[in-house]
């Protein structure tokens, strides 16, 4: 009486598996779509620059569907679609580099404190330490208001900032793998500590790597936004994400498209690229690339 039950419990449960799986492969799909059709906008915004800041005072504030305008208009009359799909370079090309650029130089840092150690070892740790000890959003805003930080100059200030976390994380996994025999092979072989870090040893944290640059990229989009939001870094009438939400406050009650269609984005991208992050990283591991 007792084994068919366990039977039916165990088949029940590996079903259930494979329906999460299902699942789970589904939303990696939608995310992936979702982030190349968001790539395609990022490529093609500028030509869209010209018609999203065309100003036009007799269309202001267009109702959602008039005139030809399907998400109506801003107070200076610009169609708030036109506005939301030129503003997806800035908001996507700034995170983008700041990922990219926090990360390689997490595996130059990490990778030399993690298997040399000792005096560089320390020597690193402590300028981390000092970066990690400063508040990422209050430097932005201060350095941005004593030099007039344009978006390019905000964009490598945040990947300093952002690279202290990226260089312990390299740091912990090339520590992991130092004591692996490949390691030792290659000392055998008298290869140069240069070839060994980062022709054997980087590939395999590989899978932290493209784990924490997606993290980071979502993080890096949400920072910049607010930088945005704030008046830091891009121009005042330059098409973007948060400043299209820090224009779109006081259109609220006239038309909520203004602020709520970036918003979303913002918030959609984020997920996806965790979603994606993730998939990936499991992945990897999987392929026992670690």
């Amino acid at each position: 009486m007792i084994r068919p039950t366990t039977s039916l419990s165990q088949a029940q449960f590996s079903q259930a598996g494979l329906g999460r799986k299902r699942r789970g492969n589904t939303v990696v799909i939608i995310s992936l779509v979702f982030l190349a059709l968001v790539a395609v906008l990022a490529v093609v915004s500028p030509f869209l620059q010209d018609a999203a800041t065309k100003q036009s005072i007799l269309d202001s504030l267009l109702p959602m569907g008039f005139d030809g305008h399907p998400l109506g208009t801003d107070e200076l009359g610009r169609d708030i679609l036109l506005l939301t799909l030129a503003g997806t370079g800035s908001a996507v090309a700034g995170p983008l580099a700041i990922a990219a650029g926090s990360m390689i130089l997490a595996i130059i840092f990490g990778t030399l404190a993690g298997y040399l150690g000792g005096f560089t070892d320390t020597v690193i740790g402590r300028i981390v330490d000092i970066l990690l000890s400063l508040p990422v959003m209050l430097v932005a805003i201060v350095v941005a208001g004593i030099f007039g930080a344009g978006y390019w100059v905000t964009v490598g200030m945040l990947i300093v900032l952002f690279a202290p976390s990226d260089i312990r994380i390299v740091r912990a996994g090339v520590i992991e793998q130092a004591p692996r025999p490949y390691v030792e092979a290659g000392q055998m072989l008298a290869l140069s500590p240069a070839r060994i870090m980062y022709v054997h040893i980087v590939p395999n944290v590989w899978p932290l790597i493209v784990t924490n640059f997606m993290l980071n990229l979502g993080i890096a989009l949400v920072t910049l936004s607010s930088l945005s939001f704030l008046g830091i870094g891009v121009a005042p009438g330059t098409p973007d994400w948060g400043r299209q939400i820090a224009d779109g406050r006081t259109l609220m009650l006239d038309n909520p498209s203004m602020l709520l269609l970036p918003a979303l984005l913002i918030i959609a991208v984020t997920m996806a690229v965790n979603l994606l992050g993730d998939h990936l990283g499991e992945r990897l591991r999987a392929k026992g690339i670690q």
